[in-house]
């Protein structure tokens, strides 16, 4: 357990490294341009980005904790950050150092409060995974617990003990640096980035709790609980503490492991649609996402023929039998997508499928990554210019794009991106992560992969729910417009009734025209209201079945025909 001297030392070595490598980038980025040295700004760039990965790799590997988690976000960050970056810090997770034995034992005896020979028939010593904030041993439950458990071969997560007092100190330098890039309005007008600090702290301290780890991992599995898409470990409550998880032990074939796949006889090539269909699926539909589906987090596990009745294969050639399935481990960092967030998100992915600029636009607005007041005109023709030239190209085919044309497009376009307020809405860096790190994943399955093939079929079932809910939105009013075309003529007639018999004492010789004039007119509005609701339930629902949008079109004529005559009876 760190004492307070290397607490503070901690502290100040974190706050060292940054404001070192802030006052090199203020230096080369803001100041040498100004003064018109931007040409040796460029031209040291790259150098200056592989000493500071190089620099930060070993800052992390050296104190742990949650430097190894800001690092593993920088390397998930492809789109963003130089491959100088990405590429130094990619196997940061590989390297953390296990706890030795009798640490782990002594912190899961004091958790379970017996010994581990009564809480288990046997444990092993050497960890099967070792990551920053704990590491994970396999292990044999006793008789008792695999007759109540049906379950035999486990793993035992454990905490690295003192990771707690680790994690606050992290947690106080990174607050300290947020407030530094607060002050820098280049910073400052893009992220908040107290609430990107806070947003992080949330997650990590949510990763330290393993009994909230126990119940997103049963929340995820009951998400999925009827597809024979996924898969997720048991938990052994039994066994489980804050400090102390106890899964079934479900390791398989990890996700990227294509010689493996392939000596199981599974084509890695379709596993990766299968993968991001799963993916869009939490982000998309569901709202609630692991956010670390890492390569380390994900199994390929071989089962018999899939049965018909599982979820929809979007992107894989729809329902299909699949010997295998995927199984995610590592519940500790989930992510919630709200309702309003998650509608844009589906603006996005559909206007991507269709290469729509201006719904890009409205999308990113939507999510909340561009302010209202932003004039997007020509961010609308920048898009749209991008998706004429780049759209539906896969990550090989941008490979071989001559990097001239990128760079006259960032010349063409780039002051314009510049120019716009953008900001890091809260709660985005998990989906960002999440998204990353999907993207990764496939291309690593499939250096062949095209996003685009995914997002397409994905985005056609989207519409056909958004369809869906129209209609249905439809159809209710309808119905709701029935409803009252039935109720109001007899609520005219016991009004015309209680005039008649003379309950209502008025006397008023046209009142009783007036009411059968009013009466006419709300027949003829809700016979309107009718035809029209009909005609595009029936305009909307034709393209995916053609007879049953037919006969809603059809059946819109008898409202219409009785809008028009009663409207000459009337007269």
């Amino acid at each position: 357990m760190p004492g307070a001297g290397n607490t503070r030392a901690r502290y100040r070595r974190i706050l060292r490294f940054a404001g070192w490598n802030l006052a090199v980038t203020w230096w080369f980025e803001l100041l040498l341009p100004r003064i018109g040295l931007s040409a040796l700004a460029e031209r040291t760039r790259s150098k200056r980005m592989r000493r500071f990965a190089q620099r930060f790799h070993v800052l992390a590997v050296d104190l742990g904790g949650l430097m190894i988690k800001v690092g593993q976000f920088m390397s998930s960050r492809l789109d963003v950050l130089p491959p100088e970056i990405t590429a130094e810090l990619a196997g940061l997770q590989d390297e953390v150092p296990p706890v030795p034995f009798p640490a782990i034992r002594a912190l899961a005896e004091a958790e379970l409060g017996v010994p581990l020979e009564r809480a288990f028939a046997s444990v092993d010593e050497v960890p099967i995974a070792a990551a920053s904030l704990g590491q994970a041993h396999r292990a044999v439950l006793g008789p008792v617990d695999a007759e109540e458990t049906g379950l035999t071969t486990v793993v035992l997560k454990v905490q690295r003990p003192g990771i707690d007092e680790i994690v606050e100190v992290d947690l106080a330098a990174l607050r300290k640096v947020a407030g530094w890039l607060s002050h820098v309005r280049l910073v400052s007008d893009r992220v908040n980035t107290h609430a990107l600090v806070e947003e992080f702290a949330q997650t990590s301290l949510e990763e330290i709790d393993y009994l909230h780890e126990a119940a997103s991992s049963e929340r995820f599995a009951a998400e999925f609980a009827a597809d024979d898409r996924v898969g997720v470990p048991s938990v052994v409550w039994e066994r489980t503490t804050r400090r102390v998880l106890t899964l079934e032990d479900v390791t398989a074939i990890k996700i990227t492991d294509v010689a493996a796949l392939a000596a199981a006889g599974i084509d890695p090539a379709e596993v990766a649609p299968v993968f991001a269909a799963v993916m869009f699926d939490q982000l998309f539909t569901n709202g609630f996402f692991h956010a670390d589906p890492h390569p380390g987090n994900i199994f390929v596990t071989p089962v018999g023929p899939a049965s018909a009745t599982g979820g929809p294969d979007v992107g894989a050639g729809g329902p299909a039998a699949r010997p295998w399935r995927l199984t995610f481990i590592d519940f500790g960092m989930m992510g919630e997508v709200p309702a309003g967030t998650r509608s844009g998100l589906r603006k996005l992915l559909i206007a991507a499928a269709s290469r729509d600029g201006k719904g890009l636009v409205d999308g990113v607005r939507d999510v909340g990554v561009l302010l209202p007041s932003a004039d997007t005109g020509e961010l609308e023709r920048a898009m749209t210019h991008l998706f004429a030239r780049f759209g539906g190209m896969g990550f090989a085919e941008l490979r071989e794009v001559d990097p001239k044309e990128f760079r006259e497009f960032a010349e063409q376009f780039g002051d314009v991106v510049r120019s716009l307020p953008f900001q890091l809405p809260e709660n985005f860096l998990l989906i960002i992560r999440a998204m990353s790190l999907t993207s990764g994943v496939c291309s690593a399955l499939d250096a062949e992969f095209n996003l685009w093939d995914s997002i397409e079929p994905y985005a056609t079932k989207l519409i056909r729910d958004e369809r869906g809910n129209v209609v249905q939105d439809l159809a209710k009013q309808a119905v709701e417009i029935a409803g009252v075309a039935i109720g109001l003529p007899k609520r005219l007639d016991s009004l015309v009734t209680r005039f008649e018999d003379g309950s209502v004492a008025v006397v008023n010789p046209t009142l009783e025209r007036r009411v059968v004039r009013l009466e006419r007119t709300a027949r003829r509005v809700i016979s309107a209201v009718l035809f029209a609701a009909l005609l595009v339930a029936g305009a909307v629902l034709r393209t995916d079945d053609v007879v049953f949008g037919t006969v809603l079109m059809a059946a819109s004529v008898v409202p219409l025909l009785h809008a028009l005559f009663a409207a000459r009876a009337g007269r």
